[in-house]
């Protein structure tokens, strides 16, 4: 029962984060005249990023890891309430209703690649910082 209220104060603390950066962003590329939507692709790279780190920090084959009730709260918790691929998807299929080809397919290519770098990115951070001692 415990790791469900840590998954949950996660989930709410990476859910109010996700709404404050996002709209942030997005209230900047507003002063840009910009459709597109930038808010829901930095909160996508970044919490990418974050998990690719969580991953490999707590990885118990280190020096540096996250016990399970740490993992499930930053990783599920966290990560998962800031994440925001269901966004990503509506806002997708928005843009490719109001027939806006190149915004959705930009949107598409630039959140896949851009996570998958960031997760890598976060992976590889995250693996050199949890080397066991004497590698």
């Amino acid at each position: 029962m415990a790791a469900y209220l840590w998954v949950a104060i996660g989930g709410a603390l990476g859910s109010v984060t996700r709404f404050w950066f996002s709209g942030w962003v997005a209230e900047a590329a507003e002063r840009h005249a910009s459709i597109f939507p930038w808010g829901t692709l930095a909160v996508n790279v970044s919490g990418s990023f974050a998990i690719g780190w969580l991953a490999a920090i707590g990885d118990p084959a280190g020096r540096r890891w996250l016990h399970l009730p740490q993992r499930e709260f930053f990783m599920y918790g966290l990560c998962g309430g800031y994440t925001t691929f269901s966004s990503f998807s509506l806002q997708t299929l928005t843009l490719l209703q109001d027939r806006e080809w190149l915004q959705a397919g930009a949107n598409i290519l630039l959140s896949v690649v851009l996570c998958m770098i960031a997760v890598w990115a976060g992976y590889l951070l995250g693996s050199t910082m949890n080397l066991t001692k004497g590698n």
